[in-house]
């Protein structure tokens, strides 16, 4: 009897194991992740990824879709937030200040060990939630108590930009960069070297000098960072344009707006960098949207 009890034991304690090893809970796939570093991160292995989500070898993650990974979501799943990098910063000394290590934050930000820091470019940086509200709480009651001080400077930097998106002092320095660029040579795959460009590297390089990476071609640029309504365009936004001569619907050609209804762009027409007015018929009638890169 005591033989028959002990078994039934073994097998229901079996079972329950098994139960739990299979739970699984939900990840959304966010930029720059791999099946590799998402079982890494989860402690699971790269199979047991796919034979929980019935995908093929070499199926193609897609950004923002979510997948069924193997484990118990674990508390270390934390929130990212951004943060501004500022004259004396390294990566130590931010990795302390947020109780990570150098190493999760090139990760995070897919750097290189040689990669230097630039001044004003965000980082993500990963942190608990509760840190990541506690701080922003403390710099929102920091700007009240500075209120009375920065009442007549309307147009300056403020704290709060880091977890908003682009400053109006980052907006007008990616404009002042680009119109550095009038008048260079459009060359089609040009990449920039000797000032010569096309429409997606011109946008690649401002933005890249100011902290900033974007995918190298117009179509990718085109699905990277938050969408933009055309009433709601600020300087320094990507446009798209279909420019093809049957509009085949597709983007192929990427500017910058610069404000008052004007972008700036390498074109192949004018064989330059110029600046034209979305107004002008032939771009009005060809756009296909806009993108705000955070």
């Amino acid at each position: 009897m005591k033989k028959i009890c002990l078994l039934l034991l073994t097998v229901s304690f079996a079972a329950v194991t098994m139960e739990a090893a299979t739970k699984t809970f939900k990840y959304k796939i966010k930029s720059g992740d791999t099946l590799s570093s998402i079982a890494k991160k989860n402690h699971t292995t790269i199979s047991k990824v796919r034979k929980a989500n019935a995908m093929k070898k070499g199926q193609v993650l897609k950004v923002g879709k979510v997948i069924s990974v193997p484990g118990k979501a674990s508390k270390t799943h934390a929130s990212t937030t951004k943060y501004k990098v500022k004259k004396g910063d390294t990566l130590s000394g931010i990795a302390r200040k947020h109780h990570t290590s150098v190493s999760k934050l090139r990760q995070l930000n897919s750097m290189k060990k040689s990669q230097v820091l630039k001044l004003g470019k965000v980082l993500k940086v990963k942190g608990s939630t509760r840190r990541n509200v506690t701080l922003a709480s403390s710099l929102s009651n920091l700007e009240k108590n500075k209120a009375v001080k920065t009442k007549k400077k309307s147009n300056s930097f403020r704290l709060t930009d880091i977890f908003t998106g682009k400053s109006s002092k980052k907006c007008q320095k990616l404009t002042k960069d680009a119109k550095k660029k009038l008048g260079k040579r459009y060359v089609w795959g040009a990449s920039g070297r000797g000032n010569t460009y096309d429409c997606s590297s011109f946008t690649k390089y401002v933005y890249r000098k100011n902290g900033i990476e974007i995918p190298r071609t117009s179509i990718r640029q085109s699905k990277y960072g938050k969408r933009i309504a055309r009433k709601d365009l600020q300087k320094g936004d990507l446009i798209f344009f279909d420019t093809s001569k049957r509009r085949k619907g597709y983007v192929n050609h990427v500017g910058m707006y610069i404000g008052n209804n004007q972008f700036i762009h390498a074109s192949s027409a004018k064989h330059k960098v110029v600046i034209t007015s979305l107004n002008k018929k032939f771009y009005s009638q060809r756009y296909r949207g806009a993108r705000r890169p955070s």
